[in-house]
Formats: C-alpha cells, sequence, structure tokens
C-alpha cells in the first residue's frame, strides 16, 4: 500500500481495529461523525435498499499520482454489512474482483471524484485495489490535488 490512511471511529491495522493508533504514535483515534454514517446508509439503501448498517468506521485514504493499493479483503469486521467507498478528487482505476483470489477475474471500473461504490451481500468479500490514479484529473474547483477515498464500515464491534 503506497496511499496514507486515517481513520474515524477505530484505528484499522493489519488484522484488527483499535480505539488507538497501535501501530503508531498511539494517539486515541478521532471520533466517527454522526452525519458520514447516516451518508453511509443513505448509499445502501439507494443501491441495495433498506439495510439496517451502524457505520462506525471511516478509512481515509489519500494517493498522490504514483500511489497504488494492492488487491486485498476488507474482511476484519466482525459484520457483514456493505461497504462504501467515496472518492473525492483524481480519478482511478479501481479494480473489483472475487472473494477467492487476487488474480482475474476482475472488472476495472472508472472512479472519479464524486462516486459511490457499494459492495454487498456475495460481493461483500471481494478482493479489489486500485492500480492507478490518473493525476490531474480532480475537478479544480474541488482545490484538490490527488485522490481521497472514504471508506465506510460497520465493525460489528
Amino acid at each position: 500500500m503506497t496511499a496514507r490512511q486515517v481513520c474515524l471511529g477505530r484505528h484499522w491495522y493489519p488484522y484488527g481495529y483499535a480505539r488507538t493508533v497501535v501501530d503508531g504514535d498511539g494517539a486515541p483515534v478521532k471520533p466517527f461523525p454522526h452525519w458520514l454514517g447516516e451518508l453511509g446508509r443513505e448509499a445502501v439503501r439507494d443501491a441495495l435498499g433498506p439495510q439496517q448498517a451502524a457505520y462506525d468506521i471511516a478509512l481515509i485514504n489519500f494517493y498522490d499520482g504514483d500511489a497504488r493499493m494492492g488487491m486485498h479483503r476488507d474482511s476484519d469486521e466482525k459484520s457483514d454489512a456493505p461497504v462504501v467507498s467515496l472518492s473525492l478528487g483524481d480519478t482511478c482505476v479501481f479494480r473489483f474482483g472475487n472473494p477467492e483470489t487476487r488474480t482475474r477475474p476482475y472488472t476495472d471500473v472508472e472512479l472519479r471524484s464524486g462516486d459511490l461504490f457499494v459492495f454487498g451481500g456475495p460481493s461483500r468479500l471481494a478482493n479489489h485495489g486500485v492500480p492507478r490514479v490518473h493525476p490531474g484529473t480532480a475537478p479544480p474547483e474541488l482545490g484538490l490535488t490527488g485522490r481521497l477515498n472514504i471508506t465506510l464500515r460497520v465493525s460489528g464491534l
């Protein structure tokens, strides 16, 4: 992973979550804002229909023009609630695969600033990644270089 990350609600570290940055400076994690949870619930409702999901974690990744994210699964949660991903800034190639392997078959989807991507049900544990960011494609009025991705999850903890 070459993206830089900050978390709200709980800190993600490989294979777990904590209330402090256990693999960093040990600082407490900033709270998860209610409005962000509501955004997640609205996105899921629009994409998949009404569901009960108490979003309580946001992973915020920043990608500069050279950053990548290898294929991985969001499987450290104790909930099967859908994952909600919001893209801001530069366009990226989002590689959406399958739950069994990090290799093919997968589909490359172009995500632009403002796009929401929701995956749940059988695709909840699909491998996914970002093999490419297209630098300089962010809307100028955003005032942002690079790409921000906000991933909302339900910890189930």
